[in-house]
């Protein structure tokens, strides 16, 4: 049976590659798609679009009505997080359609420090956090905060928005000043918290009736988009590897957990090491699949959209290992191109290497040795891909100058 869909924001990113995953799976899906924006509908990826008023519209939950009846739609699926707040003060309308996790664990969770301070209220690592209520405050905050930088952010939002490492209050208030006179963001809007070092993951779950159904992780090697960014960090990785960290899922499922003991839905979850290694819970979207979640969908053994479509139509579903960890699969996003997400001995698929003779690679790319073809070990690809965390182009140009320089000293 054909598996019948609406996904909100038709047209971006998440929706787009949420429209991916979901037809990967093993269950024939029907993607109807719609958006406020016509123009953003021209780049959607779904197999119908219907363009609709914006939420705050009276007519907003009719259109949505009409678009369930008209392709029988079973599920509505939104892919923003204002999509997920608008949906669930709609559920009267149409909770038939909906899947999501309830009201005010919705509302918590949209409020980055309300969830931060829920969790460290519970024993679950999360960063030292507090609000600025005004300017005045920055400075008796920063000499509650122990460590630098520290780190200021909008406690609202996605993308990192109004995110930046500041050492200096003076340097907070500024940040916080510019962001109140230029993009009018309230100063009580902000945070300011330890900052956190280490590793950066990502972790996404499926839970129904406070069950855990099905949990994948993986971590961010760099970001996108950073070279226009002060903090050179982003909730977007250019670079992403599935990893299995279980730790990581261990304060994932405590923070859901404690959040609301009958937990369903999805829920996407960012983290990040602290100085003493431990993974701290930095926000939790709750209610839609993260932009990244091709990484979940198409790596491993289990397809999280497809099955998340099968939980919210009431199949009992019972895997054998809830933890889904892969080894060696990467995914990486750019600026107008779709995910591309590939296992490490793809690595070098196509790819001739420049600094050897072009007599030692066949056409297609593979190496030969003593007459006979070869690809190169995984072990050797993983270090090639692990040489550089920081995925920086500098330093990657100082790489190639100096293995050539080495090379014509030889020669």
């Amino acid at each position: 049976m054909t598996a019948r869909v609406l996904l909100t924001s038709a047209g971006n990113a998440p929706s787009n590659n949420l429209a991916r995953s979901l037809r990967a799976g093993s269950t024939p899906v029907f993607i109807a798609g719609c958006n406020s924006d016509q123009f953003a509908l021209k780049k959607s990826a779904a197999d119908r679009n219907y363009v609709i008023p914006p939420a705050g519209h009276p007519h907003w939950v009719r259109s949505l009505r009409r678009i369930v009846d008209a392709e029988a739609i079973q599920l509505i699926l939104p892919t923003v997080d204002a999509d997920v707040a608008d949906l669930s003060r709609a559920r009267r309308q149409l909770q038939r359609q909906l899947f999501l996790p309830n009201a005010a664990l919705l509302e918590t969770c949209q409020d980055k420090y309300a969830v931060i301070k829920h969790l460290r209220a519970h024993g679950i690592d999360a960063p030292e956090t507090f609000p600025v209520d005004a300017l005045k405050d920055v400075a008796g905050i920063f000499k509650r905060l122990k460590g630098r930088p520290v780190w200021c952010r909008v406690r609202t939002g996605a993308g990192a928005l109004g995110a930046l490492p500041v050492r200096t209050p003076e340097q907070a208030r500024s940040w916080i000043r510019y962001w109140n006179e230029m993009r009018g963001i309230p100063v009580d809007a902000f945070t300011l918290s330890e900052f956190l070092p280490g590793r950066d993951f990502g972790c996404q779950s499926l839970w129904r009736d406070g069950e855990l159904v099905l949990i994948k992780t993986y971590e961010r090697l760099s970001y996108l988009g950073t070279g226009s960014r002060p903090a050179e960090i982003s909730s977007v990785a250019a670079l992403a590897k599935a990893v299995r960290d279980q730790r990581v899922v261990d304060v994932c499922t405590q923070a859901v957990e404690h959040l609301d003991p009958r937990a369903s839905g999805v829920f996407s979850i960012d983290l990040k090491e602290n100085a003493e290694g431990r993974p701290c819970v930095t926000e939790i979207n709750a209610g839609r699949f993260s932009s990244a979640t091709n990484i979940f969908d198409l790596a491993g053994e289990h397809n999280m959209a497809a099955l998340f479509v099968r939980l919210a139509a009431g199949e009992r579903i019972a895997l054998r290992q809830t933890y889904d960890a892969v080894d060696d699969w990467y995914m990486l996003r750019d600026i107008d191109s779709p995910p591309r997400v590939f296992h490490v001995s793809e690595f070098f698929d196509n790819v001739q290497d420049a600094w050897e003779s072009p007599r030692s690679h066949d056409v297609k790319g593979r190496r030969k040795a003593h007459g006979k073809l070869h690809r190169q070990p995984i072990d050797e690809i993983r270090s090639h891909l692990h040489q550089d965390r920081g995925y920086r182009q500098e330093s990657i140009d100082t790489g190639i100058a100096a293995r050539l320089q080495s090379r014509d000293s030889q020669v």
